[in-house]
């Protein structure tokens, strides 16, 4: 098979200014209540991408758990290689992609730490193992062999026990939003493109070509 041959012709649905919510967050939490209802395997799932001090771009797979009016929320190791890049340059990027119903959603802006108090409420809401996870994992530093995961592991659950506290290297960002661009698959490649930019403290509406 020639992957130059791969090819699908998008044809779900449509995205159009009139059915289309003004507030981009509307738009938003529709379509991701249309891609956890429509049991989507990882809905909350997005790539995020850091620029480093080096200029060079870098992206991975997180997971969305939380989003209001004052942002996009996901939580890490802020020692981690994405923790690094956000605290020399804020401004990041986000990318929703749910195949299954042929849309994406692309998010720009500028992130910033959440309060202890909130990253506290959702370590303490995370299971056991998560937890001692986020005390174990030296994220996105070199180790020797897997075995460090596991003796660090065991060495941090039996030190906390069933109380491990929040890590201080361990927490939620959140980014908020100055740009929003919601893409919808259609025939022919010509595709619905909406951009949602801040103008003046509002939001302004408009059709990219695909």
């Amino acid at each position: 098979m020639n992957i130059a041959d791969l090819r699908k012709s998008y044809e779900r649905a449509e995205l159009n200014e009139s059915a289309s919510e003004a507030d981009p967050l509307k738009q938003f939490a529709r379509w991701l209540n249309e891609a956890i209802d429509g049991q989507l395997p990882e809905p909350n799932a997005m790539t995020l991408a850091t620029v480093g001090s080096d200029l060079r771009p870098s992206t991975r797979v997180v997971l969305v758990k939380g989003y209001d009016e004052r942002g996009i929320v996901w939580y890490t190791n802020y020692n981690s290689r994405k923790g690094q890049e956000l605290a020399g340059n804020p401004y990041a990027a986000l990318q929703f992609h749910w195949v299954e119903l042929e849309r994406v959603v692309r998010i720009e802006g500028v992130v910033s730490k959440i309060s202890g108090e909130e990253s506290d409420a959702y370590f303490h809401s995370r299971p056991l193992d998560s937890r001692i996870g986020a005390w174990a994992s030296p994220q996105s530093e070199v180790i020797p062999d897997r075995s460090v995961l596991v003796t660090n592991a065991a060495k941090y659950g039996a030190k906390f026990l069933l109380q491990p506290p929040r890590p201080p290297h361990w927490g939620g960002y959140r980014l908020q939003p100055d740009t929003w661009q919601f893409w919808q698959g259609r025939k022919s490649r010509l595709h619905d493109r909406l951009r949602y930019r801040l103008d003046g403290g509002a939001w302004l509406r408009e059709r990219l070509a695909p």
